[in-house]
Order: structure tokens, then C-alpha cells, then sequence
């Protein structure tokens, strides 16, 4: 059995983050994910898509978001189960005690679930031959633009992902950006970049009618709302529908949820079970906003409740990191 301060349920940059807000008040995290490696949907959608909105970080992709979060907890020395998933839970005095796929137990007083929207996979395309070309010439998500270098790209969505990706891989190749809708859900601003520009030929009002090829993709037809079908000659599909989210076990722990997001007390940000708390995209409460910086602060909060169960003989006392040699300590900060 591995006992511990805390269980993060979640790698993503939240979960990164609330290790580090665990470890500077001298808590220990066990951190398990079921996917291969840290980064959650930043790593999984869009590694190499720019993300604006970081506190003082201009621009960074997903992946140096990731990296540099792994970076900053490397003195607590973490350790991580990949490829794994909480399968049960129980209650066992003040403590909470996990069971994951792989048969570890986890022994804690606290669970911090910082699960995004939870196991999920993108919405694929329902067309004949789609799924012979996945992963070929028709992709999800992207992981490395430059394959996409001066070839002829199908952009399918109305969300922000594919208004971000029609923009930046516009730099390097020929887009078409394809909406089923005349009005777009993704950001107001990038859409007034991408007609500005004037590069990227915009389709509203169609829908991926069929594939054209053999080994590879020759050509995509699509049909408007009318019934008139367009074919355009393209060299990779990206499909930018969403995704199918799935809570798996999670939505039988008897928490209270609000469809697939968990309500919480933002005092702590605590659940109605106590000692699991929720952060990140899968909690919910009046004004919740689905950032990234959201995330922070909620970890950040839901750390100081995790300290008085796990250390209840100790008083917590609020420190500022600049100011208290004790955190630069564990942070491993040599005193100048």
C-alpha cells in the first residue's frame, strides 16, 4: 500500500500545478493518469498550438506549458502511475483508500481530482473511408506542424482549435477552413485574423460529403446546405469536432454532480464527500470560467485544505515564497 499526503487524480497543467502548491507546504502528491504521459489535453490536442492566456508567459504551446510545470516541481520528486486509472475508492476513517486498474492500492486523507473533462477521445469523422485514412491523412489533433508544410489542408470545425490551427498552419500551407454553421463559436479575434490575412479559403453552411483516393487522399467533396457538392483537392483531413467525454468511475463515487462536472465549495473547493476535492474543467460552481489560470487558483485553495487534514496538529500559516526560507527550502533554493 503507498500512503501519502495526496492522490491527484489528473497530470494535466492543473494537476502539475497543485503539486507544486502541495510541496512548498511540505505535502507529498502520488499523481495518477491514464494516459502515457504528463500534459493532459494540452499535450493530447494541441502540443504545438499556442496558448496566450498564461499569467506572465506571452505565448507558449502546450508542451513548454507542460515542461516548464514539470520543471518547477522537480524538488518534491513526484511520483507519477501512467497508464493507469482509479477504479475504486472507499472511506476508511479519515482516510481515503484507492484501488487503480493495475491493482495499487493508494492509502491518503485527501483526493484532489484534476481529471479535465475526464478520459476522452476526439468526435471522429462518420464518413466511408475516414477511418482508413486516420492517423495517415486524417488527423484529430496535431502534434507536429511541420508535417503539414506546403501541402493542401481540409480544416473542419467552428471552435477555437480549428480557427487556431487554419491560422498558424496558414504560414506554411494551403487551408481551407470548412463550418457546417455561417457563424463561428471560437474567438471573435482570430476569426477577424484569419478573414484579415486572406489567405485561408472559408466555407460556411457544408459538410464532408465523402473521400477521394487510393493510398492516399486525392480529394474531399463537400455539400452545402442546398444539396450543391464542391470537391476540393486536399492532402490531409484535420477534424476539429470536440470531443466525447467520459468520466468512467468517477461518476460512481457518489459525488454531486451537475451532468459531467463535479459542484464544489469554493472555499476549498471540496466536494460533498470530504476530502475529495475537484479542480480544473471537471468542477463546477456560479461564475466558473474553463482557464487554464482558473485551475491555479483553485489548486491553490483546495492546498490549504489539504494541508490542515493531512497535518491536523499543525496550524497552517500563510507564507509568501520570497519571504519564507522554509519553502525556498524545499524548493531548493540556496539562501544568498
Amino acid at each position: 500500500m503507498i500512503k501519502t499526503d495526496v492522490v491527484i487524480v489528473g497530470a494535466g497543467p492543473v494537476g502539475l500545478f497543485a503539486v507544486h502548491q502541495l510541496g512548498i507546504k511540505g505535502l507529498k502528491s502520488e499523481v495518477i493518469d491514464n494516459l502515457d504521459k504528463a500534459g493532459g489535453q494540452c499535450i493530447e490536442l494541441y502540443p504545438d498550438k499556442p496558448i496566450y492566456d498564461i499569467a506572465g508567459i506571452p505565448e507558449c504551446t502546450g508542451e513548454e506549458l507542460t515542461k516548464n510545470l514539470l520543471d518547477q516541481i522537480k524538488p518534491f520528486k513526484t511520483n507519477f502511475h501512467f497508464n493507469e486509472r482509479v477504479q475504486e475508492i472507499k472511506n476508511d476513517g479519515n482516510n481515503w483508500i484507492l484501488k487503480t486498474s493495475k491493482n495499487k492500492i493508494f492509502s491518503s486523507p485527501n483526493i484532489i481530482i484534476a481529471g479535465g473533462v475526464g478520459s476522452f477521445e476526439p468526435r471522429k469523422l462518420s464518413v466511408k473511408d475516414a477511418e482508413k485514412y486516420e492517423d495517415k491523412n486524417v488527423f484529430y489533433s496535431v502534434t507536429d506542424k511541420n508535417k503539414f508544410k506546403g501541402k493542401k489542408i481540409s480544416i473542419f470545425g467552428g471552435g477555437d482549435s480549428a480557427l487556431d490551427w487554419a491560422l498558424e498552419l496558414s504560414k506554411i500551407a494551403n487551408v481551407t477552413l470548412i463550418h457546417r454553421r455561417e457563424e463561428f463559436r471560437g474567438a471573435p479575434h482570430t476569426l477577424g485574423e484569419l478573414k484579415k490575412i486572406g489567405k485561408v479559403d472559408i466555407k460556411t453552411k457544408y459538410q464532408l460529403a465523402s473521400i477521394e483516393g487510393g493510398e492516399k487522399i486525392k480529394s474531399i467533396n463537400i455539400k452545402s446546405d442546398d444539396g450543391k457538392e464542391t470537391q476540393i483537392e486536399t492532402d490531409y483531413i484535420l477534424s476539429f469536432f470536440g470531443l466525447i467525454m467520459k468520466l468512467g468511475p468517477i461518476s460512481e463515487w457518489g459525488l454531486n454532480m451537475d451532468k459531467k462536472t463535479i459542484k464544489v465549495n469554493t472555499e476549498n473547493f471540496e466536494t460533498n464527500k470530504k476530502g475529495i476535492f475537484a479542480i480544473g474543467d471537471i468542477c463546477t460552481y456560479p461564475g466558473k470560467l474553463k482557464l487554464i489560470l482558473s485551475g491555479f487558483h483553485e489548486g491553490a485553495l483546495a492546498s490549504v485544505e489539504c494541508f490542515k487534514r493531512a497535518r491536523p496538529n499543525e496550524k497552517y500559516r500563510f507564507e509568501f515564497t520570497t519571504s519564507s526560507k522554509e519553502i525556498q527550502a524545499r524548493l531548493g533554493v540556496k539562501n544568498k
